[in-house]
């Protein structure tokens, strides 16, 4: 007897004691949940270790103190009827000023009433309040709302905590109308017709919400000690509700189908956990070795939605062991209620070949060299356009309209190109003092100011000891667009290097864009590594399982292809824009850097479950039999209605 039958067989004896024990994890999560989440959780995404920008960074604020002239976030008040220089605006400005400061967010704050001439508009419509923080802007934004249309002002807001508060609603946006209120129910429905009974179809959704919830506070746990990306949430609902689904079926359907064969209820519940909780088993290995490999890439992004997904993944195979027993032993052939007229005719009968699905492989089988073929075009066919694929980074322009931050930058763009609340900063080290070393920081603030893709030289400041240079250099539109991130390269790889080149002096270049352009590098360095970590794993994995190695290579390879097809039509769909606008996605013009790899890991994972589910029959129907044909035609025919759900 297996050790995933007598579990099954303990748990399906004893569903009490079990369920309970699940209960209390569930408390206990949920506790954890609210205890150490909140305040661990962040939108920003960086490079860890100790990348070039974070070096800039470290100089520049272990010498200087902050900036008096820095902003956090950018205010934009314009109206198309007065000018700064009317009474009117001036009141405007200046209540504004005072609700603002009545919030204790607003450490300082300028404008042109108590600031630079830049701070106004070339038509002299529109007004520019530079803000540094000293909270949350949270309070800030009802502020901004409150008075956008008063008076015939328009007034927004841009900057990184608008950005971050932006994230953050989107994500929870995103949570609650795709898992919650598209996926959960299109699960719900489509469970309740592959088993043909509302009983049957609820029982994967409860062990899907109990995954959910479990992994949650773990998470929670885990971000104590580590801060998390907001999006690890998104990731560990959606691959809650996708494992823990998939692992139901394979289990509910299995025990449905011993039980038709005559077998006892506690003997069909340990057959089951002899046969599909083991290959459950074996998939969840497979998936969280998959995940795995995301730590390699040295990103908080990535390792988040790794924690996430590898988390829900261990829960997901521990409640598909334990907790699925203990149900099936507590509801015996009630797992059968409130059958659906039609499809729910077949429930509680032994398991046969579909024959649709029969007569499907016995073709392919007859004309195996034509099917494969057939089949390899049309996986690569969809997979062609992921050679137009362009990685990068989509920041504020390409967020909904509705939010803030888009309409404030939008404002910006429009009234002050020059401004920006993401800076670059270059910090300059060794002896500035000498002719050559400030001839050299001369010419580099030239070539800056003739770079259309920033605002100016910068602002130069110099340390005490005169050792060490930071130069603030204000960068025009998103921080995270195309132009941006190729001026970043431009300033390390060109302009500094023919600048500074013959001198002692050492540049390193800093900042939001620049931590985008390292975190992008990263990616592109670690991905051959994370492609070869997780077929190697997977593949020795496999062939212990199967004791083959062509088994395995097999899974492997078909699972390659369908990743590639997925990667073929992201672009198709997101880049290209193909039916974009039926589906109501946005289209872009870069594809994060971060989603390729991380859907290689995710994908892999997933379609390996149904590999090993159908490898797993075809193997149990051929040491029944001996027959190759038959095991095949049976293994893919029995299981190709439950794969397909």
């Amino acid at each position: 007897m297996g050790r995933t039958e007598r579990l099954a067989r303990l748990c399906g004896g004893h569903p009490w004691r079990t369920i309970l024990a699940w209960v209390g994890a569930i408390v206990l999560a949920l506790v954890a949940a609210a205890v150490f989440l909140p305040g661990n959780l962040t939108s920003n995404g960086h490079v860890t270790g100790n990348p070039e920008s974070k070096q800039a960074e470290d100089l520049v604020y272990r010498d200087f103190p902050p900036d008096p002239n820095a902003a956090d976030e950018l205010v934009v008040v314009r109206s198309p009827t007065h000018t700064v220089d009317d009474p009117a605006f001036k009141r405007f400005v200046s209540e504004l000023y005072r609700q603002g400061q009545a919030t204790n967010v607003v450490y300082r704050a300028r404008s042109y009433l108590n600031g630079s001439p830049s701070l106004v508009s070339a038509d002299r419509h529109a007004a520019l309040i530079e803000i540094q923080r000293k909270a949350d802007v949270d309070r800030l934004l009802p502020v901004i709302a409150r008075n956008d249309g008063r008076q015939g002002f328009r007034v927004t807001i841009t900057g990184a905590g608008t950005l971050d508060h932006d994230f953050n609603d989107l994500s929870q946006h995103d949570l609650k109308s795709g898992e919650l209120q598209v996926g959960l129910p299109a699960a719900l429905v489509v469970l309740v017709l592959v088993f043909g009974a509302v009983a049957a179809g609820l029982v994967p959704v409860l062990m899907a919400m109990v995954s959910i919830l479990v992994a949650i506070g773990l998470t929670g746990l885990v971000a104590e000690g580590f801060t998390l990306s907001i999006f690890v949430i998104n990731m560990l609902t959606g691959m809650g509700l996708a494992l823990g689904i998939d692992y139901s079926l394979f289990v509910v359907s299995r025990y449905r189908e011993e039980r038709g064969r005559g077998r006892e209820q506690l003997d069909a519940i340990a057959a089951s956990g002899a046969t599909a909780s083991r290959a459950v088993f074996i998939s969840g290995s497979v998936f969280v070795i998959a995940l795995t490999g995301m730590f390699l890439v040295p990103s908080n992004v990535m390792r988040s939605l790794a924690v996430g997904a590898i988390l829900v993944g261990i829960v997901s195979v521990l409640a598909a062991l334990t907790l699925l027993p203990a149900l099936l032993g507590l509801l015996g052939d009630r797992v059968n209620a409130l059958r659906v007229p039609f499809v729910g005719r077949s429930v509680g009968r032994v398991a046969q070949e579909g024959r649709v699905w029969g007569a499907i492989v016995r073709w392919v089988m007859r004309r195996p060299a034509t099917s494969l073929a057939a089949a390899v075009v049309l996986l690569l066919a969809a997979a062609s356009p992921v050679l137009s694929l362009h990685l990068g980074a989509n920041g504020v322009s390409t967020l909904p309209n509705r939010l803030a931050s888009k309409q404030g930058y939008e404002a910006l763009a429009r009234s002050f190109p020059r401004a920006s609340a993401a800076p670059v900063v270059v910090a300059i080290q060794g002896d500035v003092t000498t002719p050559r070393a400030r001839a050299a920081i001369g010419r580099l603030r030239s070539r800056i100011a003739a770079d259309r893709a920033f605002g100016g030289p910068g602002d130069l400041r110099i340390s005490s000891k005169r050792d060490l240079v930071a130069l603030i250099v204000p960068l025009r539109g998103d921080k995270t667009s195309n132009e941006a991130l190729e001026a970043v390269r431009r300033l390390r790889h060109a302009d500094i290097p023919q600048t500074l080149g013959g001198t002692d002096l050492r540049a390193l270049v800093g900042g939001d864009t620049a931590d985008n352009v390292d975190f992008i590098d990263a990616v592109h360095r670690w991905t051959p590594y994370v492609f070869a970590f997780v077929l190697g794993l997977s593949l020795v994995l496999l062939t212990v399982v199967f004791r083959s190695l062509v088994i395995a290579a097999t899974a492997i390879v078909l699972n390659l292809l369908s990743v590639g097809a997925a990667y073929g039509l992201l672009v198709l769909v997101f880049q290209k824009g193909v039916a974009h606008n039926l589906l109501g996605f946005q289209q872009v013009d870069v594809i994060e850097a971060w989603v390729p790899l991380f859907l290689f890991s995710v994908l892999f994972g997933l379609s390996m479950d149904y590999q090993v589910f159908l490898l797993s029959r075809i193997k149990e129907r051929y040491d029944e039999t001996g027959s190759t044909n038959d095991a095949l035609s049976y293994g893919v025919g029995s299981t190709a209605r439950i794969i397909t759900g």
